[in-house]
């Protein structure tokens, strides 16, 4: 028999419909506002480029490499609004997205809380194995908000610092890291993207370090106050999402392929981090 003539092109709403399946909307947070942006349901997508945010580096790839659907982590249109008037960012993304026929769906906290999600595959690049979540869901214990993972070998922290580091894309920030360099990390908590309103479930979770982006002043102070042995990483709130393209990629690609239906799946090379380069403090390289 010949499988491959039984392979066919998925519209835009059969892609979506696994997408459904894979990060359902149920799971998302009440806030959030995942799924269909823009794009007409029958039309073919031959190819999906993956990306943390739909702003207009990534629809200029897009673009360039023929995709006719973006799956994007964050949503463009997290807020209510009254225009996408094209003087304005978001609505000259969604211009330019349907006047190249560019599709546009967004997994956010639904992807976030699915198993494996957004904090899974962080916590993967940074070295945990036995990963749990931190805050599990209310209507499944296995899914939910963050991970707690053991780290193996367990390392000082300056060398775990150095570890995460290494897994995640590099950016201007780096990483920053609060607590003793040589103190042994060894039960870790990880946190895609912002992650200070978990310090509570942080310090119940008896870790020895957390992992995280978009770390504000007063809170990190006061959870080093309140648990000065717990550790904190900070990442770039993008590059902490970043891995979680790759496997989105091969989970859908695999879906589809279960289906008879096949898609091309491209992970976004265009960094959306906003900051452009980090100056040293005079003192910084005698640390």
């Amino acid at each position: 028999m010949d499988t491959l003539a039984s392979v066919s092109t998925p519209t835009l709403a059969q892609v979506v419909a696994v997408l459904d399946e894979l990060y359902p909307p149920a799971w998302a947070e009440d806030w959030d506002r995942p799924g269909l942006v823009c794009g007409d349901p029958d039309a073919p997508v031959e190819h999906v480029l993956l990306a943390v945010d739909p702003v207009d580096v990534v629809v200029d790839e897009a673009i360039e490499t023929g995709a006719q659907l973006v799956l994007a982590h964050h949503p463009l249109l997290m807020r209510g609004t009254s225009t996408v008037a094209a003087n304005f960012p978001k609505g000259r993304v969604v211009h330019r997205l349907i006047r190249e026929g560019v599709a546009l769906f967004t997994a956010h906290t639904n992807a976030d809380s699915a198993r494996p999600g957004v904090s899974d595959a962080l916590a993967r690049v940074v070295g945990l194995v036995d990963l749990e979540p931190l805050v599990p869901a209310s209507h499944d214990a296995t899914l939910g908000l963050g991970r707690v993972g053991r780290l193996e070998p367990p390392l000082p922290l300056r060398a775990f610092a150095e570890q995460v580091a290494q897994g995640l894309p590099a950016t201007a920030g780096g990483v920053r890291v609060s607590g003793d360099p040589d103190a042994i990390v060894e039960r870790v908590a990880v946190c895609g993207g912002a992650g200070d309103s978990l310090f509570a479930d942080v310090r119940a979770a008896g870790v020895d370090a957390y992992v995280t982006a978009d770390l504000r002043h007063h809170p990190a102070s006061e959870a080093r106050e309140q648990a000065p042995g717990i550790a904190l990483v900070e990442v770039s709130h993008w590059a902490s999402e970043w891995p979680w393209l790759h496997g989105a990629a091969e989970r859908l690609t695999a879906h589809l392929a279960s289906l008879g239906l096949s898609a091309t799946t491209t992970v976004s090379t265009r960094s959306s981090d906003p900051w452009s380069f980090h100056v040293p403090s005079p003192s910084e390289t005698t640390r």
